[in-house]
């Protein structure tokens, strides 16, 4: 059984339609990254897993919460599918005014009553896990971007998600801090966390992933595993986009499959 399951999410503003009818499982302790234009619908569908986007239909299971659209959901629904996921941003959204610290436990104390000491150590745990031990005292403003991004995954991974969901995480960064970023990455997937990335680190995908979906026009257009879908694609459309951002050493063929 797949931890997330998505059937049939459609997702419009207005008459322009972001999502068609799209369907996706997602592996328990899997790496599924999606790729595709700016525009595709890859960060709506990320929304949706976390109930921050509220589709017009479709189903979006996570563990044993579903969420029917269609019917629409209430607020609590909504937050238990919430609670089951952690979502890293494009932007930090770290609080400006809390410590590093302060801004992993502050979910965990506040949120979901977990005793002050505990959050505490577990915080500063997961401080050393993303190499940032020595900055658990320091304000959002004293760290660089990729530090700030490594802060953003602990608070994620603080909520004890069993789902933890990534937005172009490494999108903002400066070329030398994508790296750490990355890194720590890596090191969650090796852990078997359950990991859905947003991002265009095309050679991210093909070491770590599991499974990679294209999407194009709100749709996904091929999806398997990394050979299969970014060295082999089947898809014009998809060949088309990798070529424009993969180096010309890129093995992806020109006509369909070698």
């Amino acid at each position: 059984m797949p931890l997330v399951t998505v059937r049939n999410l459609h997702k419009a503003f207005g008459d322009h339609v972001v999502l068609t009818d799209v369907n996706l499982d997602v592996a328990e302790g899997s790496v599924t990254v999606l790729i595709g234009p700016s525009g595709s619908g890859k960060t709506t569908l990320l929304r949706c897993l976390n109930g921050l986007s509220h589709p017009q239909r479709g189903l979006v299971t996570i563990g044993d919460v579903t969420v029917d659209y269609s019917s629409h959901p209430n607020r609590r629904e909504l937050a238990a599918l919430r609670a089951q996921s952690g979502m890293v941003f494009q932007a930090h959204h770290l609080f400006p005014h809390r410590t590093a610290l302060e801004n992993l436990t502050e979910g965990p104390i506040h949120a979901q009553k977990e005793p002050v000491a505990s959050a505490r150590a577990r915080g500063h745990a997961l401080l050393e896990q993303v190499g940032l031990s020595d900055k658990a005292d320091a304000y959002p403003s004293e760290l660089s971007g990729g530090q700030q991004q490594r802060v953003g995954i602990a608070r994620a991974l603080a909520l004890r998600p069993r789902l933890i969901l990534f937005d172009e995480p490494t999108s903002a960064l400066d070329p030398e801090t994508v790296g750490d970023v990355l890194t720590v990455m890596r090191d969650l997937a090796d852990q078997g966390w359950t990991m859905v990335v947003v991002t265009h680190e095309i050679r991210f995908a093909e070491q770590v992933a599991d499974h990679v979906a294209f999407l194009d026009g709100g749709l996904i257009v091929e999806e398997g595993t990394p050979r299969q879908v970014l060295t082999e694609p089947c898809e014009v459309r998809t060949r088309q986009f990798l070529r424009r951002v993969l180096d010309p050493l890129s093995r992806v063929p020109d006509q369909g499959r070698p």
